[in-house]
């Protein structure tokens, strides 16, 4: 099973945005020292706990500070886009570093829809987002005589995976014959379903030869399960200020979230939404990533993690320790 990474550039509670973005340059280091397949950041808009909205920017920073490891958008979210645009700066990053840029696309804001009008793009009803791919295919394919050329994108051929949290972008991206990448850690509810139309629907085409199914999930592998559990309350607090529209930071870790919620359906939802995780000790995980293996071998061809755990270093470790399971599996 091949592995990467997602960021969203978190903003720890105490912590500057200019730390946040050094954090993240370590984080891409170590997953490439690692031997990950790729390490993307993703698209959002005024929200206090990520220092992601500049992705192109960041991609290009990461870019600068790795070697090896693929780098890109996860995604790009075209509503807020225009496509031009997009394969311009990405076609750039191509032609300055070849074979390692790359980009997920999406049809959300990542943001509200206030944001989302200050973004100076057409509202996402108005946008067409099967055009807005077609286009960025055509964009960094062969160079139109007389026609709309994205320089220096042409030719560069910026691999396009498509992003989703539902069965209906598993039917998009199985159509259009490209690969998928599944947002497991934060809507994991349908993501075998979404898995399997994936696979069963498959369209091979030129830029796709057979499916390419991506999970991205949150990982949290401690010493202890108690340890564990207790750095995971920072997940479930973003997770929970999110839904009630509280913009605020990365918060630490708590003894007892039971205070935290509003009533039984709010620990529910929050249950839900944080199910996709591999969390506890080492022992405890790797019985969790067989079971995931005997579930998923055939489904899933990369596991994507990310993950908010409040101490760096802990964090660090974690995807270290899940990587070590991985190999000895």
């Amino acid at each position: 099973m091949k592995l990467s990474a997602l960021s969203l550039v978190p903003v720890r509670e105490g912590f500057t945005r200019k730390q946040a973005i050094d954090s993240v340059i370590r984080e891409a280091k170590l997953a490439e020292e690692l031997g990950f397949e790729r390490f993307w950041i993703a698209e959002h808009h005024n929200i206090r706990a990520y220092a992601s909205s500049a992705t192109q920017i960041l991609v290009s920073t990461l870019l600068h500070h790795t070697q090896r490891i693929k780098v890109g958008a996860g995604g790009v979210m075209l509503p807020n886009h225009s496509p031009l645009i997009v394969a311009e700066q990405y076609g750039t990053l191509a032609t300055l570093f070849p074979n390692r840029v790359e980009i997920g696309v999406g049809r959300a804001k990542g943001t509200d829809p206030f944001t989302a009008a200050a973004l100076r793009r057409q509202a996402a009803s108005q946008t067409n987002h099967e055009q807005d791919v077609a286009d960025l295919q055509t964009y960094f394919g062969k160079e139109q005589p007389n026609g709309i050329n994205a320089y220096p994108g042409v030719e560069t051929n910026v691999p396009i995976f498509v992003l989703g949290s539902s069965p209906a972008s598993a039917y998009f991206a199985a159509e259009k014959g490209l690969p998928y990448a599944f947002a497991s850690h934060f809507l994991p509810m349908q993501q075998k379903q979404a898995a399997e139309i994936y696979r069963q629907n498959f369209k091979p085409s030129e830029h796709c030869a057979k499916p390419y199914m991506v999970l991205c999930l949150n990982v949290n592998v401690a010493e202890t399960d108690a340890e564990a559990h207790y750095t995971n309350s920072t997940l479930r607090q973003l997770f929970l200020n999110e839904q009630r529209g509280e913009n605020v930071f990365v918060k630490q870790p708590v003894e007892n979230m039971d205070s935290l919620y509003y009533s039984a359906g709010e620990r529910h939802s929050i249950d839900l939404q944080s199910g996709g995780i591999f969390i506890g000790s080492k022992d405890r995980v790797t019985k969790q990533y067989a079971d995931f293996m005997d579930e998923y071998a055939e489904l899933v061809d990369e596991v994507m993690l990310t993950g908010y755990i409040f101490d760096e270093e802990k964090w660090l470790d974690s995807l270290r320790k899940f990587t070590e399971i991985v190999k000895s599996y």
